[in-house]
């Protein structure tokens, strides 16, 4: 890795203000390959550094995958209540730029989620263009339509106050009210507003899958780092 002051390497990763740093130094609470250091100035690698005795997490950066629980919004806005962040490591909050995660879910829905401080991770996989897939599991009021498959496979479904119409999506009927739609946009509420303007408003949604990721192994709540995503 590139060679960074080592005051902007303790801010970068979390461990407090680059000013903050200049204290730890005199505390001898950082070492460059075994060596205690003393200078902010001083460059390093991020590699060769420990803090209080351990290396630091990620340095390439973090990629998290998260089972995110009902109840939560995806917002480091603490006006909007409870939020996921409350869940993770507050070291990760203050790292530069701090995790967040690529897209959101509701309030109210369940599952997959990554977590990143990579700006780049992020813009790819929230870009249509990329056609990261998604997959949610839906339960309706009332009773599904077959021909809900067919719509919602021709791209033809335009929201309201939407300027084009959905891209097309995968719709599989499991049962009168339980459906798995597969899609690689994600509008504004998208799934809700897909099934509530067919007469069937969403009770309950599920994401199983993002991209290659599903967390059917990871409770709710917890979370899991993973190897970074070829960019």
């Amino acid at each position: 890795m590139q060679p960074r002051r080592l005051d902007q390497i303790f801010s970068r990763y979390g461990y407090g203000s680059r000013s903050e740093a200049k204290h730890w130094l005199r505390q001898g609470r950082i070492t460059v390959k075994g060596k205690v250091a003393k200078d902010a100035d001083d460059k390093a690698d991020p590699l060769d550094i420990l803090i209080d005795g351990k290396p630091i997490e990620a340095p390439d950066g973090l990629l998290v995958l998260f089972h995110k629980p009902a109840g939560y919004v995806c917002s480091h806005d603490t006006r909007e209540g409870a939020n996921i962040y409350d869940l993770l490591p507050p070291q990760w909050l203050q790292r530069n730029p701090p995790v967040t995660s690529i897209g959101r879910l509701d309030k109210d829905t369940t599952g997959v989620l990554l977590l990143t401080d990579i700006g780049e991770i992020v813009q790819r996989w929230t870009s249509p263009k990329h056609k990261v897939s998604k997959v949610y599991d839906v339960t309706v009021e009332g009773v599904l339509k077959p021909e809900l498959v067919n719509l919602f496979a021709a791209g033809t479904l335009q929201l309201e106050d939407e300027d084009k119409p959905c891209l097309p999506a995968k719709l599989e009927i499991l049962s009168p009210n339980t459906a798995r739609l597969e899609l690689i946009e994600g509008k504004y509420h998208q799934v809700k507003r897909m099934f509530a303007s067919q007469g069937n408003p969403v009770t309950n949604l599920h994401r199983s899958h993002f991209g290659d990721y599903t967390v059917s192994d990871l409770p709710e709540g917890q979370w899991r780092t993973v190897a970074q995503l070829a960019l």
